[in-house]
């Protein structure tokens, strides 16, 4: 697009019989001239230099050796962590390198690891890699270009879907010598997109090329990474082991880091064991997502005296979403009036004094906990993106501030159960037989929230919200099945409710598509979950995706959240934006504490 507006002001300069061919060239002469850089950064520059020696947050002298043992849930069944099939193991991200390694102490700045420089013009239209000469895979050959081309067009076709989608507009990968590679977008000033590239995990094309990429597998893979699968017990534990000879422990990227002789995952199919399993020194680390085991399980003698160390620490991460989404799929969710009236029947306040002792915050943002969620009404800036849809999205979106039902946490919901029913009768939906029916279609509103035993303490969030519907003639239950289970019918799009989550980064892009976007709508195994289809929600994704700046992608960002939100299709969920951790406390750890990442892994190390 840039290439084709410069060339459409050249115009005139040139005589009539001037070709389009010379008029382009021309316009490729007034662009700025390619920039080489050891980083890059989404907007602005990149916080470390080119002689930089080490991340603020790692400790460039931490000790090598020692052993880091960490938990699973339920179980895995493969060690290929990008096809559609199978669970994969815990921890598969240590032996993969990628071209790029992400700071974590930026919103978005990317630095060399695989490549040792990047080359791209302003208008970010295609990007450029060269790799490090002493790039090697565990096995001893080389990293070569042709294996980031493998790696791409692989992921792009026979992997989860989310790469199809991340990757949307590159439109060409070549391998122009065995060192470089070059990426060419089919549109200009995409600025995440070749930050995105950098992040993707390269792969051995001489590896996987005689095997089934899309099957699963027990057999230890071939990486370039910082560790090698060890012992492995199907189902139960796996072991990673450092690679001593791993040919970038000295690069600035990566200097302080992976510290531990060897990272063990052992699996556990009940919390409450697992808990009792960290107690009993059977593993070293543990987050606790759960508000009243934290409030109420960790009385136990080793953290009562001190030898396990139990910690809230405040971060600085977006939120994102995590909520029960309706799968719009389904015809019963088809209307606004029944969806927003099943929200009014979510009595959060009394749900989370009663079962997370007051620990969380209700969700209220798409970008929860961030500078993009939507606040007030739109004004400035944000308005006149708005104003582009206008007609095409609800006023409301204009003349009303996005607010959750709330309640004085007494467990007194009538009001907005009044509220609730008002709306279904909006909706023509009418109480038979103590069942809301619709009075046309004789149709009636039931539903059933599916979640993976890993997440069975959401029953007892559920069990007031289904008495609360029940109240209002409509039926919803809980479906609780194992891990495997679960991902199929998630792939399928085979639900109602789920407990969806979406993560957001410091610097929101192309992941919108797989999240919200209309051709993933019905993509299985896609990330949008809720089954999105609007066009206003497409031309925003593009919009964040161009965003020349920081100041107008937090602006898009905005404008997409409030759309979003006013479709009511998730009863939003809660947040607390800080890590609870508990961990035997035999671990060294940076003065600096990472905004963006805990990293215990890749930054502690043992005493």
């Amino acid at each position: 697009m840039m290439k084709l507006i410069l060339t459409l002001l050249l115009l005139p300069l040139f005589s009539v019989s001037a070709s389009a061919e010379e008029a382009a060239e021309a316009a490729d002469a007034m662009m700025p001239p390619p920039s080489i850089t050891h980083g890059i950064a989404m907007h602005g520059d990149p916080k470390y230099g080119p002689d930089f020696t080490h991340f603020d947050y790692a400790n460039p002298d931490a000790p090598k050796g020692g052993t880091l043992r960490m938990w699973g849930n339920e179980t895995f069944d493969t060690l290929n962590g990008f096809s559609t099939k199978g669970v994969a193991a815990d921890g598969l991200g240590l032996l993969y390198d990628s071209l790029m390694e992400k700071s974590q102490d930026e919103p978005f700045s990317m630095y060399g690891a695989l490549a040792e420089s990047v080359e791209t013009p302003p208008d970010r239209s295609w990007v450029t890699f060269r790799l490090r000469p002493q790039a090697k895979w565990n096995d001893g050959k080389p990293v070569t270009a042709q294996d980031v081309v493998w790696t791409f067009e692989t992921l792009t076709t026979k992997a989860r879907p989310f790469y199809k989608a991340y990757y949307a507009n590159v439109q060409n990968v070549e391998a122009l010598d065995e060192h470089t590679v070059k990426f060419t977008f089919d549109m200009a000033n995409n600025r995440e997109l070749p930050l995105i590239i950098g992040e993707m995990p390269i792969l051995p094309q001489h590896y996987w090329q005689d095997k089934d990429f899309e099957a699963t597998t027990l057999e230890p893979p071939v990486g370039s990474g910082p560790y090698q699968v060890g012992k492995i017990v199907p189902g139960r534990s796996i072991e990673f082991i450092r690679n001593k000879d791993w040919w970038g422990k000295d690069l600035p990227v990566f200097k302080g880091r992976y510290n531990f002789d060897r990272i063990t995952y052992d699996y556990y199919r009940d919390q409450n064991i697992s808990l009792e399993a960290l107690f009993a020194d059977e593993y070293d680390f543990r987050q606790e997502y759960t508000a009243k085991l934290w409030a109420t399980a960790y009385d136990a003698p080793p953290v009562k005296d001190g030898r396990i160390a139990k910690k809230i620490i405040h971060n600085g991460l977006p939120q994102g979403m995590q909520a029960f989404a309706f799968n719009m799929r389904r015809d019963t969710f088809k209307d606004l009036n029944v969806r927003k009236a099943i929200n009014y029947a979510f009595d959060f306040e009394w749900a989370n004094k009663q079962f997370a002792y007051g620990a969380y915050e209700r969700t209220g943002s798409y970008f929860e906990n961030s500078e993009m969620a939507a606040t007030g009404l739109p004004e400035g800036r944000e308005l006149e993106i708005l104003e582009q849809f206008r007609g095409q999205v609800p006023d409301s979106v204009f003349t009303e501030e996005f607010k959750l039902p709330s309640t004085d946490g007494s467990g007194k919901n009538r009001d907005n159960l009044r509220t609730a029913m008002k709306l279904l009768d909006k909706a023509g939906y009418v109480m038979k037989d103590g069942v809301r029916t619709h009075k046309d279609s004789g149709e009636k509103i039931e539903f059933e929230v599916l979640v993976a035993n890993t997440n069975a303490a959401f029953e007892r969030w559920f069990q007031p919200w289904k008495q609360n519907l029940e109240r209002l003639g409509i039926k919803a239950n809980i479906r609780i099945v194992d891990a495997s289970q679960y991902i199929n019918l998630i792939m399928g799009f085979d639900y109602d409710v789920i407990v969806a989550s979406w993560g957001q980064s410091t610097s929101p892009g192309n992941e919108q598509r797989e999240f919200w976007g209309s051709d993933r709508a019905d993509a299985p195994g896609s990330r949008n979950f809720i089954g999105i289809k609007d066009p206003v929600v497409d031309a925003l994704i593009d919009m964040i995706v161009s965003a020349p700046t920081r100041e107008e992608l937090v602006l898009r960002c905005r404008a997409l959240d409030r759309v979003l939100l006013d479709k009511w299709v998730v009863v939003p969920n809660w947040h607390l934006a800080a890590w609870r951790i508990a961990y035997w406390d035999k671990f060294g750890q940076p003065e600096t504490q990472a905004p963006y990442s805990l990293g215990v892994m890749d930054t502690w190390w043992a005493k």
